[in-house]
C-alpha cells in the first residue's frame, strides 16, 4: 500500500522535474544548442509540424546553429517560424541551409532569463508539493478506512516527505546550474 503511494508520488515528481528541464532548455544561454529550437512548430501543408521533424538541426560553432531543411520548399516557412518564436533569433538562409547566430546576452536579458528560470523552478516546487499533499491525503484515507495503522501512516508520511525533500533538492540544483550558466559570459 505505502509503496504504491510512494511510487505514485515519485512518478508525479519525476514529471515535474522533466517539465522543469524542458522549460530550462527553452531558456537560451549565450551558447548554441539544438534543443533551443525544440518548441518551434512550422505550418507545413496545413499542419503544425515540429521543426525537428522537418529539418536537421546542428551546431556549427559555439554561437551558431544550422538548420538544414529536408524539403527545399519548406525553407521560407521554417525561417518564418523561427523569427516568430519568442527566442529573438534571426536566421540567414543560403539555399537550403539556415545559419542562426546566437546574439550576445545583455545583463538585462540575463536577469530576465534568471527571473523566468526562478519562476519555472517555483512552479516545479509547487507541483512536487502537490504530489506530497496527494500522497499524504491517500495515507489519511487508508487510515480512515482502517486498511493501515496510524504507525504505518506515520512511516508513510516520513517516506513521502523524504521523497519530496530529495526532489526539491534536485530542483534547486537544476536552478543553480541554470543561473550559473546564464551568468557565464
Amino acid at each position: 500500500m505505502i509503496n504504491d503511494i510512494k511510487n505514485d508520488a515519485s512518478e508525479r515528481m519525476d514529471k515535474s522535474l522533466e517539465s522543469l528541464a524542458y522549460s530550462f532548455n527553452k531558456i537560451r544561454t549565450g551558447r548554441a544548442h539544438p534543443s533551443l529550437l525544440d518548441g518551434i512548430t512550422v505550418e507545413y501543408y496545413g499542419a503544425k509540424t515540429p521543426l525537428n521533424q522537418m529539418a536537421n538541426i546542428g551546431v556549427e560553432d559555439a554561437r551558431t546553429l544550422t538548420v538544414t531543411a529536408w524539403d527545399r520548399t519548406s525553407v521560407p516557412d521554417i525561417e518564418k517560424a523561427i523569427m516568430k518564436s519568442d527566442l529573438g533569433l534571426n536566421p540567414s538562409t543560403a539555399g537550403e541551409v539556415m545559419r542562426i547566430p546566437m546574439p550576445m546576452l545583455t545583463e538585462e536579458t540575463r536577469k530576465g532569463f534568471i527571473r523566468q528560470a526562478r519562476h519555472d523552478a517555483e512552479s516545479a516546487r509547487v507541483s512536487v508539493r502537490n504530489g506530497r499533499r496527494d500522497g499524504m491525503s491517500m495515507l489519511k484515507e487508508l487510515v480512515k478506512e482502517k486498511e493501515i495503522s496510524e504507525d504505518d501512516e506515520r512511516r508513510g508520511q516520513d517516506v513521502v516527505q523524504k521523497l519530496t525533500d530529495s526532489y526539491i533538492e534536485k530542483i534547486e540544483k537544476l536552478l543553480q546550474d541554470k543561473e550559473t550558466d546564464l551568468m557565464e559570459i
